[in-house]
């Protein structure tokens, strides 16, 4: 009889795409990002409207945060800007990265020499780009040139270099998986319910998908240098229907993943539920082996929390399923499970100096986009509030 009332619950999840059993949100904080602004309009399109696409990129990101602040009254909606400013590519990384987001989202407009280039991308990070991708690149990586200290800011990165491109490339893998799940429900949602030109999703060398940590999409709505999609993109209904499919995408990223943690959670259940004569206290001895299964990370080991309140770890990798990955010279890789997402770390450091040490010895094992992790008392926090806490005990 359980078992048919946990089929019956799992189908009634999938069928109303009701959460009320999830554990966890997979999108606690999502950073939106309105592309350009302030002394850099962007594209500026035929010239028929004021508007640039800095004014388009900050409409729909603008109403895109209130469909999420709608619908998920406890998710944390950050945004890089909400008027006419500029923050530089910096600003707006920092910002996704210091508040802990989940997924950052950057809205920018296309543009071309030809009028008659048209249709929405959503660009990830990664390898595979082509002479098209990099153009995208370049017309975005470029605005570096507005900002004071540039050199200083971005490590020499020179956007229309390609030996500076291709050696930028070559450090962002972690988060590329996930980037490409959103960026593909995103093109799904502009195709089909939008009725919008499909370009697909490309890999393109883009330094605010490259410096974020965490899963990451920059969004081409559509080319203000063609008349139809300049007219289309400064229209409310069409701002309205982008941001909205936007929207749709977020939440059709988030039920997949808190759907597959439910029923992953269900099945652990049911798997004890089988064994329906063994002791109270077996049972409970089952439950954590299999939890212990699905997370092997030293985190949640009873004498390593008990002996330490805060933990370093250098994360290296993520995946949406469990993969093996091989030691890091000495190192063991561990791993945790968070949102729904299964993230890699070498390392269980005592101090900030040990962990930096350990991320240059991940760095020159080739994982160059490793970045460092904590937890106090096997609750991940900010670095800064780590610290602090240390620094309070002391």
């Amino acid at each position: 009889m359980k078992r048919i009332f946990s089929v019956f619950l799992i189908l009634s999840f999938i069928l109303t795409g009701s959460y009320s059993f999830a554990q966890t949100s997979v999108i606690n904080t999502i950073v939106l990002d309105a592309g350009h602004g302030g002394k850099d309009p962007g594209a500026l399109g035929t010239g028929r409207y004021s508007k640039t696409e800095k004014h388009i990129a900050l409409d729909v990101v603008l109403k895109l945060g209130k469909y999420l602040k709608q619908n998920y009254p406890n998710m944390k909606v950050l945004y890089t800007r909400i008027g006419d400013t500029f923050p530089t590519l910096k600003d707006r990384t920092d910002l996704a990265n210091n508040s802990n987001a989940d997924l950052f989202i950057s809205i920018h407009c296309d543009s071309f020499t030809k009028s008659s280039a048209k249709g929405s991308s959503s660009h990830v990070m990664g390898l595979r780009y082509t002479e098209a991708n990099l153009r995208v690149a370049q017309k975005e990586n470029s605005v570096i040139y507005l900002e004071d200290n540039y050199e200083e800011n971005y490590d020499g990165f020179d956007p229309y270099s390609p030996e500076s491109i291709i050696a930028f490339s070559l450090n962002q893998t972690t988060f590329l998986e996930q980037s490409i799940l959103i960026a593909q429900k995103i093109q799904e949602q502009f195709r089909d319910r939008v009725k919008r030109t499909d370009r697909g999703v490309k890999q393109t060398p883009l330094w605010v998908t490259r410096a974020t940590s965490m899963p990451s999409v920059l969004v081409e709505l559509g080319f203000i240098s063609n008349e139809a999609e300049e007219d289309f993109l400064n229209s409310d209904d069409g701002q309205t229907f982008m941001a909205s499919a936007i929207y749709r995408a977020i939440k059709d990223y988030k039920r997949e993943l808190e759907l597959s943690d439910f029923l992953e959670e269900n099945l652990v259940e049911n798997e004890i539920e089988k064994i329906d004569s063994i002791k109270l206290y077996d049972k409970k001895e089952i439950a954590q082996n299999k939890v212990e299964k699905l997370d092997s990370t030293k985190l949640y080991q009873k004498n390593e929390s008990v002996q330490k309140d805060i933990i370093f770890k250098v994360q290296i990798s993520t995946s949406l399923k469990p993969k093996k990955i091989g030691n890091v010279e000495n190192y063991e890789v561990g791993n945790y499970k968070e949102n729904n997402i299964y993230k890699y770390t070498i390392g269980s450091e005592d101090t900030l100096e040990e962990v930096k040490e350990l991320r240059k010895l991940a760095v020159k094992n080739g994982y160059a986009d490793a970045f460092i992790i904590a937890f106090l008392k096997n609750k991940k926090v900010s670095i800064s509030s780590a610290v602090e806490y240390q620094n309070k005990k002391q």
